[in-house]
């Protein structure tokens, strides 16, 4: 540094530039003679340095640029999906319930799983819905899945019609009825958690209100609207419609 100072930086430190552009070529100008220029103590100079130990142990530039990347360790649900900022990338259907790792760049999801990259997507940031490719999805789910379609609605079904009818909605409203699987799952948590009585009372009124989604009827039963009466007309559908998302928002009534 101290010889580039010298010979090139105190040469030009008088004149005046306009543009990088001009500068790199007065620099450039001086740089050859610096690096030719013989050793005073060393045989040869800097470039016959360089050309005899540096420019054999060089290897190409990388063809992509650098991306900077976070990595995540994850565990396929039912449903052959794993998510990442609320989104949801499909793996190949045998890694289910196994783990895996995410590599995570600001444009691409990877999957690895026991070193071997299974999977990649083009990173969504569209919270909620699914990325999946044809080829992850088996030939036949019922074959390979402890759960099928046909078993959810019919487990629904034991708990009473609404519930049969919110667990159709999960599998209908997806592209693929399996991306349904894990909000039925939640259903059944939710019927372990508060009993199948309330979870068909939460069912009705969020067939009542259309809003059928597995939230809806958490919701519900978190706050203990599946214990309220339920509404008669358009008018008490409204006052007593679902909770906000957040227990600290409030509705049009406190500001008046």
């Amino acid at each position: 540094m101290q010889i580039v100072q010298r010979w090139i930086l105190a040469r030009l430190r008088h004149r005046r530039f306009f543009s990088l552009g001009e500068l790199n070529e007065a620099i450039a100008a001086l740089l050859e003679p610096l690096n030719t220029r013989a050793f005073r103590r060393l045989p040869g100079s800097r470039h016959e340095a360089f050309e005899t130990l540096d420019r054999p142990a060089l290897r190409p530039l990388p063809a992509t640029a650098f991306q900077f990347a976070q990595w995540k360790r994850a565990k396929p649900n039912i449903d052959y999906h794993v998510e990442f900022d609320g989104h949801y990338y499909s793996v190949p259907y045998a890694l289910a319930g196994q783990p895996v790792e995410l590599r995570i760049t600001a444009s691409s999801i990877e999957c690895f799983a026991a070193g071997r990259r299974v999977a990649v997507h083009a990173r969504s940031h569209r919270h909620g819905a699914f990325t999946t490719l044809t080829e992850h999805m088996p030939a036949s789910h019922q074959a390979h899945r402890q759960w099928s379609p046909g078993k959810l609605i019919g487990w629904g079904a034991t708990v009473g019609p609404h519930t049969e009818q919110v667990v159709s909605h999960q599998l209908e409203r997806m592209p693929h009825p399996e991306q349904g699987y894990r909000a039925c799952l939640g259903l059944m948590r939710l019927g372990r958690q508060y009993g199948n009585e309330r979870l068909e009372a939460a069912a009705t009124r969020a067939v009542t209100l259309g809003a059928m989604r597995y939230r809806n009827v958490a919701s519900i039963l978190k706050s203990g609207l599946d214990r309220a009466p339920l509404p008669a007309s358009t008018a008490q559908q409204s006052e007593l419609a679902l909770p906000a998302a957040h227990e600290n928002l409030r509705g049009a009534r406190y500001y008046h």
